[in-house]
């Protein structure tokens, strides 16, 4: 037996006034819109009537904080994994656009040149196996039920990516990933598939900040 389904969700908004690129630095925490997002996140499970039996989360505070809501409606603990954790990123702590941006430093351009692999962080090839790894066992870990795991947009639309055999390099402008989306998968004979998505925190979308994912 194996999960019923294992749904990737993503972190609310961040509380990033400097509107920077925030990637695995610590302590950027939801803003109090991101923890509306959580919830909604958390609400859209229940009332999906989803049997969710265990949650993970990425070590970062915006996920562990983001896992919270869903945890208290299921009534269960937040185990931790390292694996879905945002990708490192040279550009960490930066505004990339506008006066003074990132782009704009020709000290940066070196990190800018393949944008296929990428050259400025983590090769999306090591996202993709580590992800995939975890949802793997993640399907594995109970015999029935759902598991949610919490991460990070990059990774998430990777897996996405990956399981419909798209190229994993792609325009971060066009990731299909919202803030406290949920991307679902379910098991098929030869691994998992993407069954659905869902943005339980559209109405949230309007007015957030969602400058400094990776």
């Amino acid at each position: 037996m194996v999960a019923s389904q294992v749904h990737l969700v993503r972190h609310g908004e961040v509380f990033n006034p400097q509107r920077v690129l925030y990637g695995r630095l610590p302590g950027y925490r939801l803003s109090d819109l991101g923890l509306l997002m959580a919830e909604a996140a958390a609400a859209d499970l229940v009332e999906r009537g989803r049997p969710v039996v265990r949650i993970v989360a990425s070590p970062l505070q915006r996920a562990q904080e983001s896992a919270g809501p869903i945890a208290r409606a299921f009534g269960l603990p937040v185990d931790t994994d390292e694996r879905i954790i945002e990708p490192t990123n040279h550009f960490e702590g930066k505004r990339m656009r506008g006066q003074g941006g990132a782009l704009r430093d020709l000290r940066n351009w070196p990190s800018l040149v393949n944008p296929a692999r990428p050259s400025w962080g983590e090769p999306f090839t090591s996202i993709s196996n580590r992800m995939l790894a975890t949802i793997g066992e993640a399907f594995q870990s109970v015999d029935e039920g759902d598991v949610v795991l919490v991460s990070h947009q990059l990774p998430i639309w990777i897996v996405h990516r990956a399981l419909a055999r798209d190229r994993l390099a792609h325009d971060p402008r066009k990731r299909r990933c919202d803030l406290s989306s949920i991307t679902t998968l379910s098991w098929r004979e030869n691994g998992p598939v993407e069954v659905a998505y869902t943005s339980p925190a559209a109405a949230l979308l309007v007015p957030a900040n969602d400058v400094g994912a990776v």
